[in-house]
């Protein structure tokens, strides 16, 4: 089995707002600070029956009970629904670099500017964002038999889809393709790979470890490009997903479907019958 491949993408630097592990840790603080500032101000009723006892001494209070008892879910769901509804209006998404992302982050500042007597400030910073430049092209040969597999954003009908960062390949002659055994997470599925994954396309099934694992011991072992398959365990286990990598991966990665996954692993264990 040999296998041509086109994925032609473009890494793009966009200016945005604070980066979302940020993002997160202000919303956190966000709805801490908002509801037990709302809360405070609600005098807590008399024991009717005792009455204040002034000659007691009063218990000091910790402050995980203090923010426990301020904090009311009906507040909390407020909040979310207002974010929720951000989406909503936003194409579905709040992701950094979309306008989802900035309405998230003026709701937040705004109610804290309104709210709290805390300074806001806002700063700004670069991240590099990915794009494909055209739609990837994925074509086998096996016994003089050519297959151009089918690119689709809807998953149900998809051979394979892209991975979000992967790097750029153009592979114009045919490729041998190697299968991976085990889930590719060791050192040891590498080493026994055969024939050897050096400079070869490389098929690694999902499971078992990270998709991150998995890659980066292909980076390690000379992969020319890898080809990540579906493991089909379950119905929702058998079409393409969609995934993400890091902005520093170098390594060319495609995702296909179970069917296609197996049917290609099927076609290296027939080595007989292989196109070398």
């Amino acid at each position: 089995m040999r296998l041509r491949t086109i994925l032609n993408c473009v890494w793009t630097r966009f200016v945005v707002r604070p980066r979302f592990k940020v993002l997160g840790a202000i919303i956190l603080i966000f709805f801490i600070i908002t509801l037990v500032k709302v809360n405070s101000k609600v005098d807590r009723p008399l024991d009717k029956h005792n009455g204040p006892k002034t000659n007691a001494k009063t218990r000091q209070q910790s402050p995980n009970e203090f923010l426990y008892e301020s904090i009311r879910i009906e507040d909390a769901m407020n909040h979310l629904n207002e974010l929720q509804l951000i989406a909503k209006v936003s194409n579905g998404t709040r992701a950094i670099g979309t306008p989802g992302f900035n309405a998230t982050l003026d709701y937040i500042t705004n109610y804290l500017s309104d709210n709290t007597n805390y300074k806001v400030t806002k700063s700004f910073f670069s991240v590099i964002g990915f794009a494909l430049t055209n739609d990837p092209v994925l074509i086998s040969s096996n016994n003089g038999i050519t297959r151009n597999y089918t690119y689709s954003t809807e998953f149900s009908t998809a051979d394979f889809y892209h991975v979000a960062y992967s790097a750029s390949v153009n592979i114009t002659d045919f490729t041998q393709l190697t299968a991976v055994p085990n889930g590719g997470c060791s050192d040891d599925d590498w080493q026994e790979t055969n024939p050897s994954p050096a400079d070869r396309v490389a098929l690694v099934r999902r499971g078992i470890c990270s998709f991150r694992r998995k890659i980066a011991l292909a980076t390690k072992y000379n992969v020319k490009a890898v080809l990540l398959y579906n493991d089909g365990i379950s119905p929702d286990r058998v079409s393409p997903i969609e995934i993400s990598f890091t902005q520093e991966n170098t390594m060319p990665i495609l995702f296909l479907s179970f069917t296609v996954g197996q049917a290609l692993l099927n076609s290296t264990q027939n080595a007989p019958r292989n196109t070398r």
